[in-house]
């Protein structure tokens, strides 16, 4: 069953969701029948005006800067939607669309003649800029001859791929945004609908109605959808897909087509009629989030440290860079810090002497790692719980000697000296073939119930090749749960009896949550026992769920709230949304991190911290059980590295690492000034 955003109009009028709407406010006036707006470069805003009705050459782009406008682009007809990406603009002008540099140079990329029907009234305009994909949609006349376009720049061809053969009906199409990559989202402002469409086949689904004379349709950079409305002047926004459409606020005329401010926080909409330009706060009523920045400092971990082993090119000439991938501690009141590094050591810092790590274990004799593939390594380590006692602990790691192969094994500390691991206790626990060098996953961790929980990417390349993360028949693509005390069925472990896919006929029974891309550092929240993962994403968003046991989180059929692919779906009954999402234009590849339950920073107590790798910018995120969503997102200040990792100490307080020439790469969270 598919659950779909639909509502209907007198649901949109009740009180509740007006009570506390935003006030809109004018940046600018004086515009010549506004039409449309972009984001371009430096954050500038830039508006369509489409000058008189019914007279060509008027119409132009304006900037808009310190409440001034100054002109653009003129010389235009009748320039309505428009998108900028990279280094150029793209608009729809009456049945043509242009293209227009940076510096201001127009171009025809696309005349009527090229469409495959005569253009009738070229509105709206989205583009997905990497893929070369730009969508145009035609409202067409009376309500007749409405289309949505899709225009291939690499291969200089249009087609039609929405009309009334697949949207019977289709009265208006005007605003149009991709849902994701291989799907998009018109809205039939004639008859106040939203229909997903899904590229490849051109299957359409309405999603919601009730949405008189609906117009404009912008994303944030969370996954909120916002909606304007050019009959009745008034703006929605839609906090996750699934969600009722929330009243924001009201223009004096007509709200045309919108987008948010490079900031995020204000969603901005040209009223066409009055000529101004407003803004509207992005804050939905009833789904608040603090954004407000959160006072913390990373700090030097260990300043001075010195690894034992660890090549610093003062005497070989040829740096390394120290990769710590993961910290950790033995769980045995010691206090002692583990610091697991990507070439495959293992060592050990007392903290009664900070600047020297002691190496506990040496495997780079049978861990593979490069820099060219650098997913690969020594990836995992969880200590036994009773480690104290039994010495056990777990390592996950790429194997050296068998090309696309990761490995889960059991170590055991040396004869009588717990403070060194022996490299030949090796016993090989699951053995992972891979068809693909990235994705690789590799966290481990023991939960609050004993048992060791695993995850493994989905076997790599681009957009899940093999489907492997939805196929039960695979371990990759999933998070397993195993039982090592008790190995069972000729295996050196056993499975646990409350598994969800045990008694599942072809489902691999180590199974414990699936529909995962490539989760790139999982945790256990020390006080609710609640499992938080970073999913890192393909093409446009990453995400942060909190996992279930048995629970389907979408890849490859859905990229975080987003339908994915030739076979992308919307809101599933039977799949786990996350609970966030963040889009690439903040950030590229996320990196999971803790919820702290430490003392030394009380500002952060029950916050999930993240970081973005590529940006290197990281949050602390608040969820609120009873509400059941986010409360609040707030940045840090940007960290020092790319944060690959995070990890916790003996006390729960938490540090972040990256890659470091010095060996300076891991720093420790304390209270900002």
């Amino acid at each position: 069953m598919k659950k779909h955003w639909l509502f209907s109009a007198g649901l949109l009028l009740t009180g509740s969701l007006f009570a506390t709407a935003a006030e809109p406010k004018t940046a600018i006036e004086g515009l010549k029948m506004p039409e449309s707006v972009c984001v371009g470069p430096a954050g500038k805003w830039y508006v369509t005006e489409i000058g008189e009705f019914g007279k060509d050459g008027d119409g132009k782009v304006s900037i808009i800067e310190d409440g001034k406008a100054t002109t653009f682009v003129d010389g235009l007809d009748d320039p309505k939607g428009i998108v900028f990406f990279k280094d150029s603009f793209y608009l729809t002008d009456k049945t043509k669309v242009v293209k227009i540099d940076a510096s201001g140079k127009k171009s025809v990329l696309a005349a009527a003649d090229k469409f495959p029907v005569a253009p009738i009234f070229l509105n709206d305009i989205a583009i997905d800029g990497p893929n070369g994909i730009i969508l145009i949609s035609d409202s067409g006349a009376d309500g007749k001859g409405g289309a949505v376009f899709r225009l291939d720049i690499r291969q200089d061809k249009i087609d039609v791929v929405a009309s009334e053969e697949n949207i019977p009906g289709l009265n208006k199409p005007n605003g149009v945004t991709f849902d994701g990559g291989g799907s998009f989202i018109v809205a039939d402002m004639g008859k106040g609908e939203l229909h997903r469409v899904r590229l490849s086949d051109k299957s359409a689904e309405k999603i919601a109605d009730g949405l008189e004379g609906a117009d404009g349709l912008a994303w944030d950079y969370n996954g909120r959808l916002f909606i304007t409305s050019w009959t009745t002047g008034k703006a929605f926004g839609i906090p996750r897909p699934g969600e009722k459409p929330v009243f924001l606020g009201k223009l004096e005329q007509n709200a045309a087509d919108s987008c948010v401010d490079a900031s995020g926080t204000q969603l901005l909409i040209p009223d066409m009629k009055s000529g101004k330009l407003i803004t509207l706060s992005t804050t939905i009523p009833g789904w608040e989030v603090d954004e407000s920045p959160l006072a913390i400092e990373a700090k030097p971990a260990f300043p001075g440290i010195k690894w034992e082993g660890w090549d610093d090119g003062s005497e070989s000439g040829k740096a390394v860079p120290f990769r710590p991938i993961l910290l950790t501690h033995f769980g045995d009141g010691s206090g002692r810090i583990v610091v697991g590094e990507q070439h495959g050591v293992i060592y050990v810092i007392d903290p009664k002497n900070p600047t020297e790590g002691k190496i506990f274990l040496d495997l780079q004799d049978r861990v593979k790692y490069s820099d060219k593939q650098n997913e690969e390594g020594f990836l995992g380590l969880a200590f036994h719980p009773k480690f104290k006692e039994n010495g056990e602990f777990f390592i996950f790691y790429t194997e050296k000697k068998t090309n696309l192969v990761n490995v889960v094994s059991k170590f055991k500390t040396k004869a009588g000296n717990k403070n060194a691991g022996d490299p030949a206790s090796e016993v090989e626990l699951i053995r992972f073939e891979k068809p693909f060098w990235n994705h690789d996953g590799g966290t481990i961790a023991f939960g609050p119930d004993g048992y060791l929980y695993i995850t493994h990417g989905d076997g790599g390349a681009g957009g899940d090749p093999h489907e492997n993360g939805q196929k039960m028949s695979t371990l990759l693509g999933k998070i397993l749960r195993i039982d090592v005390d008790k190995p069972s069925a000729g295996k050196p472990y056993g499975i646990p009896a409350d598994n969800p896919f045990v008694k599942q006929e072809g489902a691999k029974p180590e199974i414990y949550a699936y529909g995962f891309r490539n989760i790139w550092r999982f945790a256990f929240d020390e006080k609710t026992g609640q499992l938080w993962a970073g999913e890192v994403g393909q093409n446009l968003f990453e995400e942060i769920v909190r996992v279930t046991k048995g629970g389907n989180f979408g890849w490859s059929l859905r990229e975080s709230l987003h339908p994915f692919g030739a076979k992308g779906v919307g809101v599933q009954k039977d799949m786990i949304e996350p609970i966030w999402e963040y889009h690439h234009d903040i950030g590229k590849s996320i990196t999971g991190g803790d919820v702290y339950r430490g003392k030394a920073v009380p500002a952060l107590e029950g916050h999930y911290v993240y970081a973005d790798y590529v940006s290197s910018r990281f949050w602390a995120l608040k969820y609120d059980e009873e509400k059941g969503r986010v409360v609040a997102n707030r940045e840090l200040p940007k960290a020092p590295v790319a944060v690959m990792s995070f990890g916790e100490d003996e006390a729960g307080e938490l540090y972040l690492m990256g890659t470091s020439a010095t060996g300076q790469g891991i720093f420790k969270l304390v209270k900002g000034k």
